[in-house]
């Protein structure tokens, strides 16, 4: 099993700032993989997602 302070790189850019809250995109630099977001829960729930899926192929 990965170390638990392994799970993942991610690069992220802020767009623009509405409502209070960010526009984006994240880069998964690990998986080379590019997710846009529209607030910042969105982003937030983006990054547990991606660090889920590691958690779960290391199982696998």
């Amino acid at each position: 099993m990965k170390n638990e302070e392994d799970k993942g790189t991610f690069i992220v850019h802020i767009n623009s700032r509405q409502n209070a809250t960010w526009q984006g995109e994240v880069v998964w630099a690990d998986k080379n993989k590019t997710m846009n977001f529209r607030s910042a829960l969105e982003f937030i729930k983006l990054v547990e997602s991606a660090l889920d899926s590691t958690i779960e192929d290391d199982v696998l």
